[in-house]
């Protein structure tokens, strides 16, 4: 049994006002800046870049009041200038495995344009608590076997919006100092795992570019958010505790090693290129050759350091085992690990999951060869949270519709 929960007593976190702008998601340097503009002295403006840092990040604060080492006058000064805001919550749902689905709204950028909404989702198990993130409203990429991919994209999300659903998901669970975990009437709290730079527990101890859209073509703003997310002085997430997921932007790969550092995942889901050119599109442009090239010499790669290559199982169309010899031949050489995803139905869809026996067959074959193939327990499917399952149900506008408002 799912639960969706009431949050209307639930106090919704400001969205941004006309004129402000937020300081979440901008670089210390960023903040600094945007400081000395408002009219703070440049001798002052990095030593309250740090404090006002500290206080988003480590504390979770969205009210310059409560900044207490920073003197009332220029607490005062921020609220005028500034904003620290949040997504509003649209709704809240917790599955019956303790998986959560919240669908937040964000204010767009643009006040002529009406707000956007997206789907994160947060998978609790024994020792850790995964977030999975959006980078897009929508998506382009139009995956064949992907609910999100029927969602026209509408536009990137912000650093600030990418963080702005961790910082909401830790709230929620109660993650920051002092925090209170919430009741959701009398659900087992989910398990608390081990993260931070300090050994603390917490309840979001990884964080997955698995939600909707492709990181890779928002690569700026994944970049900003994820090194904060990163920072030792934030969020402080691990990078091995930070995984981004792509389909396959064979340009952005190398970057995404060298400039943010964090673990890769590829969406493979097929081994030969006709069968990806229908499953990924994108492997039109960039096919298989390429994106295998790319994996080899991804900065960092080791043993210690594998990436993820993740395989949705459809029935009949990706599951014989010649395709899994054929998935052996092809990850030769690459440290790598390769998930094996049940395929998680939705409204319209014309595939099916394979059967257990065959992905276990499946799997028998990939780990006789080496390599490690675990098949992922499917997580909030009667939430619609599970892997290729978010959509949201904001108002998508056509391109040409946006233009209209815009002119």
């Amino acid at each position: 049994m799912s639960i969706a929960l009431d949050l209307s007593m639930t106090p919704t976190p400001r969205a941004a006002a006309p004129g402000k702008r937020s300081l979440v998601g901008l670089s210390r340097p960023g903040i600094a800046e945007a400081l000395t503009g408002a009219g703070i002295a440049e001798r002052d403006a990095k030593m309250r870049a740090s404090q006002i840092w500290n206080w988003i990040y480590h504390h979770g604060v969205t009210d310059f009041d409560r900044m207490s080492n920073i003197q009332k006058g220029v607490r005062a000064q921020l609220a005028d200038a500034f904003e620290l805001n949040r997504p509003e919550i649209v709704s809240e749902q917790i599955s019956s495995d303790g998986t959560r689905k919240w669908l937040f709204r964000f204010r767009d950028p643009n006040p002529r344009l009406p707000p956007v909404e997206i789907e994160t989702v947060y998978i609790p198990e024994e020792g850790r608590g995964t977030l999975c993130v959006s980078s897009q409203v929508g998506c382009t990429l139009t995956c064949s076997f992907c609910h999100t991919g029927t969602q026209r994209l509408v536009r990137n999300l912000t650093a600030g919006e990418i963080l702005g659903q961790i910082l909401m998901a830790r709230e929620r669970l109660g993650d920051f100092p002092g925090g209170v975990r919430p009741d959701d009437g009398g659900l087992v709290p989910a398990p608390r795992g081990s993260g931070g730079s300090e050994g603390d527990s917490r309840a979001v101890t990884n964080v997955v570019m698995m939600g909707m859209g492709e990181p890779l073509y928002n690569f700026d703003n994944v970049k900003q958010a994820l090194l904060i997310a990163s920072d030792e002085a934030g969020i402080s997430l691990s990078k091995r505790r930070i995984t981004l997921s792509t389909s396959g932007v064979v340009p952005f790969i190398e970057p995404t090693g060298r400039e943010i550092g964090v673990m890769l995942a590829i969406s493979l889901h097929a081994v030969r290129d006709d069968l990806r050119d229908m499953l990924v599109p994108i492997n039109k442009k960039y096919p298989l050759s390429e994106l295998l090239e790319a994996c080899r010499t991804y900065p960092g790669l080791s043993n210690a350091r594998r990436i993820t290559f993740e395989y949705v199982m459809l029935k009949d169309i990706n599951d014989s085992d010649a395709d899994a010899r054929e998935l052996v031949r092809l990850l030769k050489n690459i440290p790598a690990k390769i998930n094996l995803i049940p395929f998680n139905p939705w409204p319209g869809t014309n595939y099916d999951c394979s059967s257990s026996s065959r992905i276990e067959r499946f799997a028998d074959i990939v780990n006789r060869a080496g390599y490690a193939s675990p098949v992922r327990t499917p997580r909030g499917r009667d939430i619609f949270a599970a892997c290729g399952q978010l959509k949201s149900e904001t108002e998508r506008l056509k391109k040409t519709e946006r233009d209209a408002l815009l002119a």
